[in-house]
């Protein structure tokens, strides 16, 4: 697993979504991820979005993501 499929599975499970993602072990990643789907809902709701976009991936191919999650207007885009 490399750090630019996670971000391309994370942008199409979430239309819309702009991900950064690092982690140059293929297991350990760290995304920020900024998505109009996150608008009033709380941190665990927003990494539950995300971590819907990678599946069986999560606890497998990935064995942690750290993520922050932002609206738009959260990261002054």
């Amino acid at each position: 697993m490399d750090a630019a499929t996670v971000r391309e599975l994370i942008e199409k499970g979430l239309p819309g979504a702009r991900a950064q993602v690092e982690g140059a072990d293929g297991v350990h990643f760290e995304a920020t991820v900024v998505s109009e789907a996150f608008h009033g809902k709380l941190p665990l709701a927003r990494h539950r979005l995300v971590y819907a976009t990678l599946g069986d991936l999560m606890g497998g191919a990935i064995h942690a993501l750290q993520l922050r999650t932002l609206t738009p207007e959260e990261s002054g885009q």
